[in-house]
């Protein structure tokens, strides 16, 4: 049976598909109480995002058009892998001046695309090393 393309009429996923909308550990939406909360049995992982969830919403994106939003889901799907201290090196590289070479990004995206298997967020830190380059951004600011 081939799976069900995602639309608009599938938005918001929490309202109409509320059993596929859970946390990293399995728990639903419903289970997201205060006296869960208070009782100690949520923990963070039920509270984040999942790629899933991201990745469904990128579905919802391009079926109205919107293909940049997509991305930036599919991106984002893609950032739930990476470890907190890996996202904010990349965006101190990011900010204009901080990286001091090409080659700063390029080690950033090749990171990226093979200890975090994120080609997308590879493809993005890429095309800013380009820009950058072409805009003389890499001469140190501060």
């Amino acid at each position: 049976m081939t799976p069900k393309t995602l639309s608009a009429n599938d938005f918001p996923t929490a309202e109409t598909m509320p059993g596929k909308v859970t946390g990293l550990r399995g728990k639903s939406l419903d289970t997201l109480t205060l006296d869960s909360a208070l009782s100690g049995e949520l923990e963070m992982e039920d509270l984040r995002i999942t790629p899933d969830a991201l990745l469904r919403q990128a579905e919802i994106a391009r079926s109205v058009g919107r293909s940049a939003l997509a991305m930036n889901f599919e991106r984002a799907a893609e950032m739930t892998r990476l470890p907190q201290e890996e996202v904010m090196k990349i965006y101190e590289l990011l900010r204009p001046g901080r990286a001091r070479a090409l080659a700063e990004l390029e080690e950033a995206a090749e990171r990226l695309r093979h200890d975090f298997e994120a080609p997308r967020l590879a493809s993005f830190v890429l095309q800013a090393a380009e820009l950058y380059a072409r805009r003389g951004m890499y001469r140190t600011r501060y």
